[in-house]
């Protein structure tokens, strides 16, 4: 960054190349070093989309996660998708961490934040995730795939609250077997109902909630697939998986991305991202599965 102009290549090399553990290290001896903080400098020599992955991948993983949310919930309108990704794919002890670190970070509740601003069934919802109680039901499958059936498929309108206390229970083993009994039950599988009898925000945070417990990388391989299908690029959310899920799971969702599509994740981010954005992109992505 010294002197006039910026060698990009190296800062996207650098840093992609690293842990966010390590890249927090680098941001130490800087200010050590040359008394300025990285960060600042960065976004002073930076800019773009460019400029977003880099900053992201500076900022600590739970600090992201927490500040993405207050944006989604603090910013003009509501940002669903957001809360609806992070509160769905995050494991109970990583809620827990995010809420106690947004309420250091904000003085306030991030409960209260997402009430205030959220309504309906799909506050509720919510609200119930944050709740990171993973209830010790495991024989009751049978009882609560009932339970669904009757509250959708087997009645005219839909019981939106049974939904949301079902599928608002973290125990991923125990819902597999809900969604295994449902399946045998009913002969439709889980997402098949809650598509037909329910909409909107609630739809896409329940099926966020069944395709996490399914699989988290296909989740996510689905969402960075329709980020970039069609016009337009969701850069935001494009952004937002590459950074947090590049040390936690992406060879999954290389392979999970592969196995969905007729393309490559690799291949789908060369053909809709450009410049030192795509460079940076295509490192956290690790490879093609071509």
């Amino acid at each position: 960054m010294k002197g006039l102009g910026t060698d990009e290549d190296a800062i996207l090399q650098l840093l992609t190349a690293r842990s966010n553990s390590q890249r927090q290290q680098i941001k130490a001896a800087y200010k050590t070093l040359h008394g300025k903080d990285l960060v600042d400098d960065l976004k002073s020599e930076l800019g773009g989309k460019f400029e977003t992955v880099i900053i992201s991948l500076m900022t600590p993983p739970l600090c992201y996660d927490v500040t993405e949310l207050r944006n989604a919930i603090k910013g003009a309108g509501t940002n669903e998708k957001v809360l609806t990704e992070i509160l769905a794919s995050r494991t109970a002890a990583q809620v827990k961490e995010i809420i106690d670190m947004y309420k250091k970070e904000y003085d306030c509740s991030l409960e209260d934040d997402i009430t205030g601003d959220c309504s309906g069934y799909f506050q509720r919802m919510l609200v119930i995730l944050l709740q990171v109680i993973c209830l010790p039901v495991l024989f009751f499958q049978d009882i609560q795939a009932h339970a669904l059936f009757a509250a959708g498929e087997q009645k005219f309108g839909t019981d939106e609250d049974r939904f949301i206390s079902i599928l608002g229970n973290r125990s991923t083993v125990h819902l597999k077997r809900v969604f295994d009994e449902y399946k045998k039950l009913s002969g439709y599988e889980i997402e098949e109902s809650i598509q037909r009898e329910t909409s909107g925000s609630l739809q896409e945070v329940l099926l966020a909630v069944v395709k996490c417990t399914r699989r988290v990388p296909a989740y996510f391989a689905e969402s960075l697939y329709y980020a970039m299908k069609g016009a337009g690029t969701d850069d935001q959310t494009l952004v937002r998986i590459m950074v947090t899920r590049s040390e936690v799971d992406m060879l999954d969702i290389r392979a999970e991305f592969r196995k969905m599509f007729a393309t490559s994740l690799y291949s789908m981010i060369k053909n809709d991202t450009s410049g030192d954005y795509r460079k940076t992109l295509l490192l956290l992505c690790g490879g093609d599965d071509a």
